[in-house]
């Protein structure tokens, strides 16, 4: 982008003539957040570290590092990725061995749970590790997370014992995720990047090298980049700055300043003149999908930290945004074009040394050429006529809406979202001027900058050279795709393609034309149920409203009746799995979707329905200032789906395309075959396919959902968030009180969709590109529903987490992850379901799920061990203690209470500490006792193994 901000130049400083002083240079620096205190020792390691309210008594720490699998010589492909697990697994203050606790069971003694609050992630260019949610009540807890960065930086052991297990780990974690799409960009790499180092970089690397690599060669790498010099912590949350500063220089004044460092190589993507095309295929690629990049040089770190690079952002996010808009008009058509599409701009794929313009779409099966065609049709457009003014005005608007939101959330913002802005700017140089500055900055900028100056701004987005295409599809008979020569054609055609400028159609209808007389509140009563007081409307809606301060700029709503879609006939089941997607398709009021987002322009308030097999819910969040839009949204979703049929011809072309190639991916047949082996062939269990898409009837769709929604007398609302009541009580009433009211009696209906009960097991063979075996257990029964019976659950799941990663996962190097995931429910009917899920290699599926019974039972023979049982109490007390902060959890708990009768808040805590290993123990002996297990094994025919 270093010619787009030299263009860019002149142009700002025409515009900001306009402007205060303080903008009157393009090339002036952005200040730096005097709120962060940022330094660095003498070892060449930079720290940032700020003190941040929220959450209370939390703090964030992470160590970012500037390397990442570019940097691996061919014989260490993957090494990168692999050295991020192997900081886990043992370094110098917590070796995990019979000396001392590992990093992992450490932290879960605090409440610090591995993969939710201890993570880390490899890229192509850079390596973080976070240790997040942090307590700070204890000084030791801090104290020893600024030792594990420590250790992270330049204390991991990397033992060969420990090497070999993580091999297995990491062929399983390969093998999950080699799906046909990452086949076919690992293929496309050394087409996009001709003699480069990006032509193989992927940071999964090579199985080979992850199987057979020497010890040495992953100390080599750790010894070579992980060093000072390339190092940033992080350090955010409810702490005091000056004492951790002066704890982060004790606890890294033994690592020692890089002698002789090797030079950390930015490696440069070439320019092309002739486009560089990849076509791929891929057998278990669903649909055709195409990705268009018009490359750009990067822009400069020294040029990042100024007013022309924010004004250049501001310009890219605004083109962005009005083409995006754009594309998905043309979606919504009778015929889309293409199943979905976008623009964007950064990185050039993997290459942080590039970036790019980009375009993509996916299609059905036999039209990725029409797509193509159309997006770059789309971009052209917009280069040769550019936006237009009206165009412009609301996507301004929600821009400057969006920083004033933040703006307005200053004081509510929870360490997380700065943590990620210093990485960014320690990683990349990205600005952290403050959302003060960024405020005033954007209130003084965005109203000066003209269409035409992004106008101007588009037409060097699309260029003549340096441009890249990757077209992916399935490997099908009969499946034709565009040829290279066909490609390169079509892109230089570009400027010759017979087009018209983009007409913008905009309407200054209010959202509701017609005079509401509205309801009144026949009654309110205030400190009932979690502080809330509860109004009762003339319709008979009841309405719970908790104010709260936990955010300043937002309002959440829910609205909850009984019935659902069990109340219609089995015989309807298609119109019924279509009718969330379809109600609401053609808007609602006089507003088509696309109009709907053009008339709230500027506002931050979004309402949306959903019908379920029990209830129907009406869902809305807002800004304060926009509770009324929230309210006019509400009664419009609430009375008025509007048709609009070619906006469902457009739904339906899109689901066939969705359908028609659906079983190409293996996990299609998996997912079918789990589906048949719960409920057998109950009505109600059914596979949508493209033959019966035309099967839908959207007057009946419609007819449904008014009938969903014709009586509120039974709806029960909650409004969560910096409510100020007395002003919203007419809102409210006028809106909610005018909801339609027959006053019928009615619940759901008990429509018999029972799991199969007993002993069953299915075992099946499906060809797969990478070789795998998925396999489910499934147990189910009656168990009560409360609140006791719900923490049980939530404990009998983590220990087996912990467990299975444990024997599985690190004792065997069989799996990735085991998922096991229980479910406690109220209706129909109360029930206990308890799944566990994992893939591994076919030549390993016995083995495995005989582990995987084993500790089952073993679990139901002893219970958790006391260590497992303090990890979860500690993780438990802490989430809950979190929640209390949370507008989401409070929504949730209203919802809960009026939905089943449980308050989950009453006496959580003594409740958790309560629970034994024996509680646990029984409560899963119980499950088992009622003899109900399904198993299911996809593998792969024997030639396949």
């Amino acid at each position: 982008m270093k010619h787009l901000l030299r263009g860019l130049s002149i142009a700002v400083l025409i515009i900001c003539c306009n402007f205060q002083p303080v903008l009157a240079q393009p090339m002036q620096q952005l200040p730096v957040d005097k709120n962060v205190r940022i330094g660095k020792l003498d070892n060449g390691l930079t720290y940032y570290i700020r003190h941040n309210a929220l959450p209370e008594k939390r703090a964030e720490f992470y160590i970012a590092q500037k390397v990442g699998s570019i940097l691996e010589e061919p014989q260490q492909r993957g090494l990168a990725h692999f050295l991020e697990h192997m900081a886990f697994n043992g370094t110098k203050h917590f070796p995990g061995d019979e000396t001392g606790l590992g990093i992992v069971p450490w932290c879960e003694t605090k409440g610090i749970k591995f993969g939710t609050n201890l993570n880390a992630y490899t890229g192509v260019e850079q390596t973080v590790y976070n240790i997040s949610n942090v307590p700070t009540e204890n000084i030791n807890v801090i104290d020893s997370c600024l030792l594990i960065l420590h250790d992270w930086s330049n204390a991991i052991n990397l033992a060969d014992k420990e090497i070999d297990k993580e091999r297995g780990v990491i062929r399983e974690e390969w093998r999950s995720r080699n799906s046909g799409m990452l086949r076919i960009m690992t293929d496309a790499q050394p087409t996009l990047y001709p003699d480069s180092k990006y032509a193989d970089c992927m940071p999964i690397g090579s199985i080979d090298v992850i199987n057979n690599f020497p010890y040495q060669d992953i100390r080599d790498y750790y010894a070579k980049w992980y060093r000072t010099d390339l190092q940033g912590i992080i350090i955010v949350g409810d702490i005091n700055v000056d004492e951790i500063e002066a704890k982060l220089k004790k606890v890294f004044a033994d690592v020692k300043a890089p002698v002789n460092p090797a030079e950390r190589i930015y490696y440069p993507v070439a320019d092309n003149q002739e486009p560089l095309i990849y076509i791929g295929t891929d057998k278990e690629v669903k649909n055709p999908s195409v990705n268009i990049f018009f490359k750009q040089d990067a822009t400069p770190d020294s040029m990042k930290n100024t007013i022309a690079y924010y004004a250049t952002n501001y310009m890219v996010s605004m083109a962005m945004n009005m083409l995006n808009n754009r594309l998905n008009e043309l979606a919504q058509t009778a015929n889309p074009p293409f199943t979905s599409a976008g623009a964007g701009y950064g990185e050039f794929f993997l290459a942080k040394t590039k970036e790019a313009f980009s375009l993509s779409a996916s299609s059905k099966i036999d039209g990725i050429d029409l797509a193509m065609k159309t997006v770059l049709e789309e971009a052209e457009r917009a280069r040769r006529f550019g936006f237009t003014a009206t165009e412009y005005e609301r996507a301004r608007a929600n821009y400057m809406q969006a920083v004033e939101s933040a703006y307005n959330e200053r004081e509510k913002t929870k360490s997380g979202a700065y943590v990620n802005e210093y990485v960014n700017n320690f990683l990349d140089k990205e600005p952290i001027p403050g959302i003060e500055f960024e405020y005033m900055l954007v209130n003084q900028m965005a109203p000066n900058i003209p269409v035409d100056a992004i106008n101007k701004f588009m037409q060097r987005l699309i260029t003549d050279n340096n441009q890249v295409v990757l077209l992916a599809g399935p490997e099908k008979e009969g499946v034709k795709y565009p040829s290279k020569e066909e490609i390169a054609a079509l892109l230089k055609e570009m400027k010759s393609f017979d087009l018209k400028p983009y007409e913008d159609k905009v309407s200054n209808e209010p959202l509701i034309s017609e005079d509401i007389k509205g309801g009144k509140i026949v009654s309110e009563k205030a400190g009932d149920i979690y502080g809330s007081t509860k109004l009762v409307l003339s319709n008979g809606v009841k309405v719970y409203v908790k104010p709260t301060d936990f955010k300043a700029d937002q309002i959440i709503m829910k609205g909850v009746s009984f019935g659902g879609t069990s109340v219609f006939p089995n015989e309807e089941i298609i119109n019924i799995s279509q009718l969330n997607s379809i109600a609401l398709v053609g808007g609602i009021g006089n507003f088509s979707k696309v109009d709907l987002g053009k008339a709230l322009a500027g506002k931050r308030a979004s309402v949306g329905s959903g019908i379920s097999n029990a209830t129907e819910t009406i869902s809305g969040s807002c800004s304060p200032k926009d509770f009324e839009t929230m309210m006019q949204l509400t009664y419009l979703t609430f009375t008025s789906p509007r048709k609009d049929n070619e906006a469902f011809e457009s739904y339906k072309s899109r689901l066939k395309a969705q359908l028609q190639n659906a079983d190409a991916n293996p996990m299609t047949a998996f997912s079918d075959t789990v589906t048949r082996a719960l409920y057998g062939n109950h009505p109600r269990a059914i596979k949508m396919r493209e033959s019966m898409v035309d099967q839908i009837d959207y007057d009946r769709i419609i007819e449904m959902y008014k009938d969903r929604f014709k009586d509120a007398s039974d709806f029960t609302f909650y409004l969560v968030g910096n409510v100020n009541l007395e002003q919203m009580k007419p809102m409210i009433a006028k809106y909610l009180g005018a909801l339609p009211s027959i006053n019928r009696k009615e619940t759901f209906k008990d429509n018999k969709m029972d799991i199969r009960k007993g002993q069953y097991k299915n075992e099946f063979a499906k060809k797969q590109e990478t070789p795998m075996a998925t396999i489910m257990f499934l147990y189910s029964g009656t168990c009560k529903y409360d609140l006791r019976n719900n923490i049980l659950l939530s404990f009998l799941d983590q220990a087996l987490d912990m467990v299975y990663t444990a024997e599985i996962r690190e004792k065997e190097g069989g799996t990735y992850g085991v998922n096991c995931n229980g479910s406690l429910s109220k209706y129909p009917k109360e029930e206990l379901v308890l799944q566990i899920v994992f893939q591994t290699d076919p030549a390993k599926t016995e083995k495995m799920s005989a582990v995987v019974v084993e500790q089952l039972n073993k679990m139901a023979k002893e219970g958790p061990s006391a260590e497992h049982m303090q990890k979860i109490k500690e993780y438990m007390l802490k989430k809950y203690k979190d929640a209390q902060k949370e507008n989401g959890y409070w929504l949730n708990n209203l919802d809960e209470f009026f939905y089943t009768g449980i308050d989950n808040t009453k006496d959580y805590e003594k409740l958790v500490n309560s629970i034994t290993a024996k509680e646990v123990q029984d409560f899963l002996t119980k499950l088992l006792k009622q003899d109900n297990e399904i198993q299911v094994i996809m593998t792969v025919p024997e030639e396949n193994k």
